[in-house]
């Protein structure tokens, strides 16, 4: 009974990530107030950038937020649950967000998650991440630019700081961070990525 139960857990912490982590905040909250189907505007993006493209900055402060508490509970709770797992939970909520099923596996791209993630794992590493990724969008305001260099910064941090252990699972997200916005590489490399506070056609 016991051994039934341990082999269960990594399969439950996975499927408690998953589940968090594809609660489409984004959408629920544009529809919500108001301001439309949030995958029918701008980049499509359920993220906090693209419901900033709707002019309701409240709501993208909110997606944005609620991004980030989606991963940061998941490994938490399930940190509670099944000690040891937590890693695991950080793996489900990433690939929830990034590939929900509620919306046909069509999410985000992973950046406010992964940080809600690595806060949860190891504080100071989520004190890192955001100073990369909120340093860099204040000065250059080019999203994506910030998002992804704080999600490459985070494995090298992680290593520097001597957390082995989940280097392996933060290059994996950190990879997946860097496919999801192959569009936006394009348009860094032809000097056409918008910048934040720029209306979407």
């Amino acid at each position: 009974m016991e051994t039934g139960f341990l082999s269960s857990a990594p399969t439950a912490a996975l499927l408690i990530g998953y589940l968090l982590g594809s609660i489409p905040f984004g959408v629920i909250l544009t529809r919500s107030f108001g301001a439309g189907d949030l995958r029918k505007i701008g980049s499509g993006n359920i993220g906090a950038t693209n419901v900033l493209r709707t002019g309701r900055k409240g709501l993208a402060a909110a997606t944005l937020l609620l991004d980030m508490a989606k991963g940061f509970a998941a490994v938490l709770i399930v940190d509670r649950l099944f000690p040891g797992d937590a890693p695991l939970a950080a793996a489900g909520a990433f690939f929830g967000h990034c590939y929900p099923i509620w919306l046909g596996f069509r999410g985000g791209k992973g950046v406010a998650t992964l940080m809600g993630i690595v806060l949860a794992l190891h504080w100071q590493l989520g004190l890192i991440y955001a100073a990369i990724w909120l340093g860099l969008l204040a000065t250059l305001r080019i999203s994506s630019l910030a998002g992804m260099a704080a999600a490459i910064a985070a494995p090298v941090a992680a290593a520097a700081f001597g957390w082995f252990d989940i280097v392996p699972l933060l290059i994996a997200l950190a990879l997946i961070v860097l496919w999801k916005h192959r569009t936006n590489i394009g348009r860094l490399i032809d000097g056409t990525e918008p910048r934040v506070g720029r209306k979407s056609a």
